[in-house]
C-alpha cells in the first residue's frame, strides 16, 4: 500500500483525477477526423478532379469533321462532265498499221 502511495506522490497524480481520454473517446475523436478526410477527398473529386478529367477526355476525343461537298460554279460543273481526253485509234500505233506521214 505504500508502495502504491509513493507511486502517485512521485508522480504528483492524485487518485480523483482523470488520468487522459480513454480508448473510447480517442478513437471515436479519430473517426471523426477520417470521415472528415473523406469528406474532403470526395468534395475535391467531385468538383476538381472529375471536371478536370472530362475536360482532358474531350481534348483527346477526334471526330472526324462532316465533309460538307464543295460548292462549285455551274460553268465549271458543266466543263467536269466533258471528257477532256479521248482514245487515239489504236491501229494507228499496232506494228502493221503503222500510220503513214
Amino acid at each position: 500500500m505504500v508502495t502504491m502511495l509513493d507511486f502517485f506522490f512521485y508522480n504528483e497524480i492524485s487518485p480523483k483525477e482523470k488520468l487522459g481520454p480513454t480508448g473510447r473517446t480517442i478513437e471515436a475523436k479519430l473517426l471523426k477526423r477520417i470521415n472528415a478526410v473523406i469528406a474532403i477527398m470526395r468534395d475535391v473529386e467531385k468538383t476538381q478532379t472529375k471536371p478536370t478529367v472530362a475536360m482532358i477526355q474531350s481534348l483527346f476525343e477526334t471526330e472526324e469533321p462532316t465533309k460538307k461537298p464543295l460548292i462549285v460554279e455551274k460553268k465549271y460543273a458543266e466543263e467536269k462532265k466533258e471528257v477532256r481526253f479521248r482514245e487515239i485509234e489504236s491501229a494507228r500505233f499496232t506494228t502493221k498499221g503503222r500510220a503513214k506521214r
